[in-house]
């Protein structure tokens, strides 16, 4: 057991009551409308999601539904590896302190420790189901990664990692007769009964119109909130929708000023964002500004191989000082035959863009990554709500605190999948019968108010948030921002929308909303969260998680 110091872990939360007039997203009939019924659905088909499926699919019946297709994920798409403690030179121990180091005062010990010390054992089963992780030897083989002391990164064909952990857990789910999937789902809200309790979602299926999906237990694993930023590695279905139906549906939601960039993404001019993962630099790629000098010892110690804030906010600093759009990565040293073997996708991605990393430079910089914060659960994936659970990087379990340690989140997916799959079934056995299905009528008053294009102000949001709510911030760009965001609220959020198009616009703006409203409460820096203007840890104000929960 890891002895954590008292003075060292989060104070009591502050919790803020947040005003939000709609309760659901567009007009509801439960009486009329298509119904499915079932023990359990889970909304979102990454790791976390499919985890929690096969669980409890022993012991329920489980729907799983995706608003695109099952490889329409960040799961699929990460290239980097799990953290987990395989080699007899590392220990829980030293993981765990790694994690608490990286989270800077916010980290639930409990919660650290129940992921790090479960790790291996699911590590081990996704072999048992066919996940084929990169070997020297025998031996699984395990890499360096920033903010790591020991060298316990595994990875599966080199930089696919994700999309080989989501292939093995979509086999395993298309073989489980009690899961059934719906791809192409949007899901619009979840639903409450009178005491609040939920009961199941409510979304529209690309075939079939609305539909309600009643189930004694539910499961968020939507993953995160990427596109809220004009920068991002995540794909397209990352609009924060799980963060904003929580949060009309009541539940707390914690950290959310807690956004992580990455530092390395590729930069081509009018190409999307592709990650380059920090691997790279974890086998000896350096940063280069655009001058041809290395910089990073110029700002920490660790050099490129300091946490992913610190490289960010480096990077961004190197930027202004050179007046430049972007960094360089420097592969040149590495055997090109070993970095398309180690590297297949990076390569690939490289050598689409005529960049030969033999001898070209890799022009790179910060992307908005990963959402650290989300709806707050405990360390049975149980929120505030009853009936609602969530795990996967929609879920804030405690475990990254202000600054997620790489290569945490697959981990904490799998782990939280797995306990969330372990609460519902433990929970079904004593209660299931008890739930009702209440008739539901929502009506949303006519608008008389201008439409604004939902397509503009997702572009124009995307970019307040870079400039406002990114890397850096200040008091008066945070104030900024919210003033705007909360115009556009005035005539988005006042409108019953009957596309994805529509609701996701709105579920965007509710949630960097509240990350503004988080990140200007928040006055000091500490992990992901850097203030210009409040440049110090704050640790007799701020050693504490903020919550906000809707007001009414």
């Amino acid at each position: 057991m890891v002895e954590q110091d008292k003075t060292q872990g989060p104070m009591p939360a502050e919790q803020i009551r947040f005003g939000e007039p709609r309760r659901h997203l567009v007009n509801i009939d439960s009486i009329s409308t298509s119904q499915l019924f079932t023990d359990c659905v889970i909304v979102g088909a990454g790791v976390a999601g499919l985890r929690a499926a096969l669980e409890a699919a022993d012991h329920r019946n489980i729907i799983v539904v995706c608003k695109a297709g099952l490889e329409d994920s960040n799961t699929w798409k990460a290239q980097g590896g799990i953290a987990s403690v395989l080699r007899p030179d590392d220990s829980f121990e030293s993981h765990i302190a790694d994690t608490l180091r990286t989270g800077c005062g916010l980290c639930e010990l409990d919660t650290v420790e129940q992921v790090v010390r479960q790790g291996p054992e699911l590590v081990r089963q996704l072999q048992e189901w066919g996940a084929k992780f990169d070997r020297v030897n025998s031996e699984i083989d395990t890499t360096l990664e920033g903010g790591h002391s020991h060298a316990r990164i595994i990875h599966a064909h080199g930089d696919e990692t994700g999309r080989a952990i989501a292939e093995t857990l979509i086999a395993k789910v298309k073989s489980q007769p009690r899961i059934k999937v719906i791809e192409n789902f949007f899901t619009i809200d979840l639903l409450t009964d009178q005491e609040n309790r939920c009961v199941g979602i409510l979304g529209r299926c690309k075939n079939r119109g609305l539909q309600i999906i009643w189930a004694s237990s539910t499961i968020l694993a939507t993953g995160g909130n990427g596109q809220l930023y004009r920068e991002t590695t995540n794909p397209a279905v990352a609009t924060a929708d799980g963060l904003a139906m929580a949060y009309r549906a009541g539940a707390v939601l914690r950290d959310l000023e807690f956004v992580q960039f990455h530092p390395t993404t590729l930069y081509i001019a009018g190409a999307s964002r592709a990650l380059i993962t920090e691997t790279l630099r974890g086998e000896g790629a350096y940063l280069l500004d655009t001058k041809g000098r290395r910089f990073m010892k110029d700002y920490d110690e660790a050099g490129e191989l300091a946490p992913r804030d610190v490289v960010s906010r480096a990077i961004l600093a190197q930027m202004r000082k050179t007046d430049a759009t972007h960094v360089y990565l420097d592969v040149r040293h590495l055997d090109k035959e070993y970095f398309a073997r180690r590297f297949p996708m990076i390569s690939d991605l490289c050598e689409s863009f005529d960049i030969d990393v033999s001898h070209d430079l890799i022009p790179v910089r910060p992307s908005a990554h990963y959402m650290i914060g989300g709806v707050k659960t405990d360390a049975s994936a149980r929120t505030s709500i009853e009936n609602l659970y969530a795990c996967g990087e929609v879920a804030s379990t405690g475990l990254h605190g202000a600054n997620r340690l790489g290569s945490n989140s697959l981990l904490e997916g799998l782990v939280f999948g797995k306990i969330a799959g372990q609460a519902v079934v433990a929970r079904e056995a004593m209660d299931a019968a008890s739930l009702q299905h209440p008739a539901i009528q929502y009506q949303i008053p006519q608008s008389d108010r201008s439409r604004l294009d939902t397509a503009d102000v997702r572009n124009s949001l995307r970019s307040l948030m870079w400039r406002n709510v990114g890397i850096t911030r200040k008091a008066q760009p945070l104030n900024e921002a919210q003033e705007i965001i909360r115009f556009w609220h005035r005539y988005v959020m006042d409108k019953v929308f009957d596309t994805p198009e529509g609701w996701e616009c709105q579920n965007m703006l509710t949630a960097a909303l509240l990350i503004a409203h988080a990140a200007g409460l928040r006055k000091e820096s500490r992990g992901v969260h850097y203030r210009m203007d409040h440049t110090q840890t704050d640790d007799k104000h701020f050693r504490k998680h903020i919550e906000v929960v809707r007001a009414n």
